[in-house]
């Protein structure tokens, strides 16, 4: 048993590596018969399991269950879209705990036992919180996730509006209500430092800023809080999405910093939208909004996101470190 889940733990662990890392499409993959295949290779490693208890074959057998599981983990995992990732990173980080725990029987280990049911567990527990988050059924996620379809990228109407940080800053300084809306792409970029400078310098102007963070923003609940508090950004300022949503109608400007699907209006907009249902921070009701992003390509789930193409939002292009860097040199 330990073997069946680590093989499917560390196969599954490569390709959403792969996928986060954009060295895989995000897309979902569907290989041809679909699970057909994933419950004929679990019935071979049960098969196979019997044969190891009743038979002299051991290693053997294990190669082979660990081959067969491992291709279960990658048809398992190239079938889940990329928005989901964030529930398959902790999904996995729970398989290796059952694993661990497994292992732990099989050598009479109490503290392996014991551990990996601590990491099991608490895995588990954080992919039904993401679920919720996400307005998501776990099984469903695991058997395909979001765009699970597989179709083309929706187009959507207008044209991205750039804004060079001077437009940027001048739009800040304007604002007297701003909300600061962090995502992964702050963590990738390890924007943290600048933006948590640049709020000391406009609460010290007088102006309310605020953080708003969605349950799934970054890779597990409580990324960005974490990356915040690391900044030394007060933590008085940091709102749940439940807590500041209704707020944004009254908010002068909202700046998007590395987010994406959580802050896509085709949530509440589109039924037909694979993320239709998911609560989303409704930052498109601000008086403007500003968006720090790499490029103009699309999220994780490759779901186009109508907010870039709103009148009131403008789109600041480039790394978010370097950009809040140049926002920094404007603002005193």
């Amino acid at each position: 048993l330990g073997v069946f889940i680590g093989a499917i733990t560390f196969t599954g662990s490569v390709i959403a590596f792969g996928k986060l890392a954009g060295r895989i499409t995000s897309k979902p993959f569907k290989f041809p018969g679909g699970h057909i295949w994933n419950i004929l290779l679990l019935l071979a490693c049960i098969v196979l399991g019997y044969f190891y208890f009743v038979g002299d074959q051991g290693v053997d057998l294990l190669v082979y269950v660990s081959i067969l599981s491992g291709i279960i983990g990658i048809l398992l995992i190239m079938g889940i879209g990329g928005a989901d990732m964030p529930v398959v990173v902790s999904m996995l980080n729970s398989y290796s705990g059952w694993a661990a725990a497994a292992i732990g029987f099989t050598l009479s280990n109490d503290l392996l036992i014991v551990t990996g049911a601590l990491v099991g567990s608490s895995g588990a527990i954080l992919s039904y919180i993401m679920c919720r988050a996400m307005n998501r059924n776990f099984v469903s996620v695991i058997l395909g996730g979001f765009g699970g379809s597989g179709e083309a990228i929706q187009s959507v109407g207008g044209e991205q509006i750039a804004i060079d940080a001077d437009g940027v800053a001048t739009l800040i300084l304007d604002a007297d209500s701003i909300v600061i809306v962090p995502g992964y792409g702050m963590a990738v970029a390890q924007a943290q430092g600048p933006i948590s400078e640049l709020t000391q310098r406009l609460v010290a102007q007088g102006k309310t800023v605020r953080f708003a963070i969605h349950p799934v923003a970054g890779r597990l609940p409580g990324h960005m809080n974490v990356l915040l508090a690391e900044a030394k950004v007060p933590y008085d300022i940091v709102l749940e999405m439940d807590e500041i949503n209704e707020d944004f109608p009254s908010t002068d400007l909202a700046i998007i910093i590395g987010s994406n699907d959580i802050v896509n209006p085709a949530a509440q907009e589109d039924p037909n939208s694979p993320i239709a249902g998911m609560p989303v921070l409704e930052v498109w009701k601000a008086n403007q909004v500003i968006v720090s992003k790499r490029g103009q390509g699309t999220g994780y789930s490759g779901i186009e996101n109508s907010l870039f193409f709103k009148e009131n939002t403008r789109m600041f292009f480039g790394d978010a470190k370097d950009s809040v860097n140049k926002l920094l040199t404007l603002i005193s």
